[in-house]
């Protein structure tokens, strides 16, 4: 089962390490027009393989056409320019279309919730192809400081967002946990405004965090695992179709199985509402 990463910048190389160590597929081609960059860390990769104990092949490409018979594709950063977004990514999102690619796609950068939401509208790509694990990554940042406020272990938090970062981001704080205890119940009221205050700052994630959200996520979809993770997602309820919000989703070979909205206090509720309007 291969997959495609379209892009070998420096979240594209961490990417790349990252899903190969999951030993999750068999090929992962690693493509940039930088060809020989592309190839380079494919082979660092590749050699890494012995110590590491996976059997992952890392193959280096320039010709995006090698993504065509991928099972899954990944939006990554190209080397010099940074995330696929903008009029660059919609036009890599037509080559792949001209392909007749019907893989789910990733898009692992923090700034690619606009390209999203043109390739539902635009390509009419079907909504639940499109999977952003950017917020992904951002749960974890928020865990990391929990854990760090509880003496915990951030392993042991789960935490659930909706709405669109960094500004509009929300905590279901009511289904948060930490090791079979609400958090509710752990943290004071001023600690979580504290946390929540802090949300922003948090936005954008750095590539390695960005990358091991999309491993966990792109690993989810190749193994059909059905498990939820924290994603950006293009909405289909009829009063806000085509807006791309993080929400809670079910991950499998087809891509987004199931958007599971977690529980809202009132107040999250009207902060959800601002966010996706």
């Amino acid at each position: 089962m291969p997959i495609a990463i379209l892009g070998a910048g420096e979240l594209g190389g961490a990417l790349a390490s990252k899903l190969a160590g999951r030993d999750c597929v068999d090929l992962l081609r690693l493509i940039d027009d930088a060809g020989s960059v592309a190839a380079g860390k494919a082979l660092d990769i590749q050699q890494a393989g012995p110590i590491e104990a996976f059997r992952t092949r890392v193959i280096g490409s320039a010709d995006v056409s090698d993504a065509a018979g991928a099972d899954l594709i990944v939006l990554a950063d190209a080397v010099g320019t940074g995330d696929w977004r903008g009029e660059p990514g919609l036009a890599l999102l037509k080559r792949l279309a001209g392909f007749g690619s019907v893989a789910p796609i990733v898009f692992a950068g923090a700034g690619q919730r606009e390209l999203m939401e043109v390739a539902a509208r635009e390509l009419r790509i079907a909504p639940k192809r499109l999977i952003g694990s950017a917020p992904g990554a951002l749960a974890a940042a928020l865990a990391a400081i929990i854990a760090l406020d509880t003496n915990g272990s951030s392993t042991d938090i789960s935490i659930s967002l909706v709405g669109t970062p960094p500004e509009r981001t929300v905590v279901s704080w009511s289904e948060a946990g930490m090791a079979g205890q609400a958090l509710g119940r752990i943290l004071s009221p001023p600690q979580i405004a504290r946390l929540n205050a802090r949300l922003p700052s948090l936005w954008p994630p750095g590539p390695y965090a960005l990358a091991s959200a999309a491993s966990r996520v792109a690993e989810a979809v190749v193994r059909d695992s059905r498990r939820r993770f924290s994603c950006f997602a293009v909405l289909e309820d009829i009063a806000i179709r085509g807006r791309v919000t993080a929400v809670p989703v079910t991950l499998g070979a087809d891509g987004i199985r199931k958007v599971v909205m977690p529980s809202l206090s009132a107040f999250e509720l009207v902060q959800f509402g601002n966010a996706v309007v």
